[in-house]
């Protein structure tokens, strides 16, 4: 693993792979970049992909926290930015695929096929009941947040988005790190919401020339597949899949199917 710094952060990068295609991975909240490798390593004859791990996650340096609106989005867009020379296959999971996304907004070229799972941009349902519906839990956790109850608002937070361990399973070691990458949530949280980066705008995800790929699982809450479709409906070139059995951390559970549906969105550009 690598370690160097970019845009104030000594950043973790591992690679997986040894094909002529550059790509690009984006871990969730909370994760790391090694939970792609089951996913990443059997595309390794056709793929050369980057992962590395945001600020404040695995072996990369802590975030210097900044309170201005969309501030750690923001940071991890210009850090995955920094690992494009060539136009890649972008790979996103939760936050990450949020991240790339605004990364295929903003520089559509510099994307040669985009595969986004679990992409938690409310702010793309916001006017729905179910955007309402997440939008009131969100409030929820920024109550325990902002009432100093970091602890409270981590259990709450790996309650609706983790692999279903309940809290007090976790090793006290997990729940620290948890509980000390609160601050971080509580940023990227609020702008999923607000959409800091204008990636809802209109034009701009119908710039993506791309073939794009979203995913979600069929056990995930109903909000994510309405996010699929709503993002779906705005592209020219897009597939959306439906993972059955699985919930919101596809990467961990059902890796396999995931490297099969990657590699079919490949197989378009």
């Amino acid at each position: 693993m690598d370690l160097a710094p970019r845009h104030g952060v000594d950043t973790a990068a591992q690679r997986f792979g040894t094909g002529e295609r550059a790509a690009l991975a984006i871990h969730c909240m909370l994760g790391t970049s090694s939970m792609w490798e089951p996913v990443l390593a059997p595309l390794g004859a056709t793929i050369a992909a980057t992962a590395f791990d945001l600020p404040g996650h695995g072996k990369s340096g802590l975030w210097p926290v900044d309170d201005a609106p969309g501030a750690y989005q923001t940071l991890a867009t210009r850090i995955a930015a920094s690992f494009i020379d060539r136009p890649v296959d972008l790979i996103g999971h939760s936050f990450g695929a949020v991240v790339a996304l605004r990364l295929a907004v903003a520089a559509p070229e510099a994307v040669r096929s985009l595969t986004l799972i679990e992409p938690v941009l409310f702010s793309a349902v916001a006017d729905t009941p179910e955007g309402h519906l997440w939008r009131r839990r969100q409030d929820d956790y920024e109550a325990l947040y902002a009432a100093g109850d970091a602890e409270g608002a981590a259990r709450d937070f790996v309650g609706k988005w983790g692999v279903g361990t309940p809290w007090e399973a976790l090793s006290d070691r997990h729940r620290a790190r948890f509980t000390a990458q609160m601050p971080i949530v509580a940023s990227v949280s609020a702008s999923n919401f607000s959409d800091p980066g204008q990636i809802c705008r209109p034009g701009g995800f119908e710039a993506i020339d791309a073939p794009v790929l979203l995913i979600h699982g069929s056990d995930s809450p109903p909000v994510m597949a309405e996010i699929c479709e709503a993002i779906a409906g705005r592209l020219p070139d897009v597939g959306v899949a439906s993972v059955p059995g699985a919930g919101h951390m596809l990467p961990l559970t059902h890796a396999r199917q995931l490297s099969d549906l990657i590699a079919l969105n490949l197989e378009r550009s």
